[in-house]
């Protein structure tokens, strides 16, 4: 099984995932490759730079490759070789190409209301109080039309929202 989890910045995504990689060690995650310094903090990433980015499209070397606040992202095809099912982070916008070159997909929405997603991102410390607003102006986005999701509301305890998403795994994998 392939899982794209996806949601609003300050969601949790990142933690969700890590939390449900060490209950199930069949699960292998996906490490995004992104034009932002790699001591930028948040998920384990590859950092480039644009022009290495770029280089490595124009090669083929992504499964799926888009652009989010200024940033481009790339999930590397090489990393989806092996046992085991295979997780990562994406983006709801890049969806509909998700589907067509990763069959059997799996989305995860991860959501929590609006209050819970702005001191998540305040304190997280990486944006301005403009881009905040931005980000929480497009918590709501809808998931593209045809595709359809599990979705994990992760607006408590960390352990809730793990159990939640665990959960979710779950019912695809029967």
């Amino acid at each position: 099984m392939i899982f794209a989890v996806v949601g609003p910045s300050g969601a949790g995504k990142d933690t969700l995932i890590a939390g449900a990689l060490a209950v199930r060690r069949d699960l292998r995650l996906v490490r995004r490759v992104i034009t932002r310094p790699s001591e930028a903090g948040g998920e384990d990433f590859e950092g480039v730079s644009v022009p290495d980015f770029l280089l490595r499209r124009d090669r083929g070397e992504f499964a799926l490759h888009w652009q989010a606040h200024g940033l481009h992202y790339g999930i590397p095809k090489a990393q989806f070789a092996g046992p085991g099912d295979v997780i990562f982070n994406g983006s709801r916008a890049a969806l509909p190409e998700a589907v067509l070159v990763l069959p059997g997909l799996r989305v995860i929405l991860v959501t929590a209301p609006d209050a819970v997603l702005a001191n998540r991102l305040a304190a997280r410390g990486r944006e301005e109080a403009a881009d905040i607003r931005e980000r929480l102006n497009r918590a709501g986005f809808a998931l593209p039309g045809g595709i359809s999701a599990t979705t994990v509301i992760n607006d408590g305890a960390l352990e809730t929202g793990i159990s939640r998403f665990l959960a979710a795994l779950q019912p695809v994998r029967a």
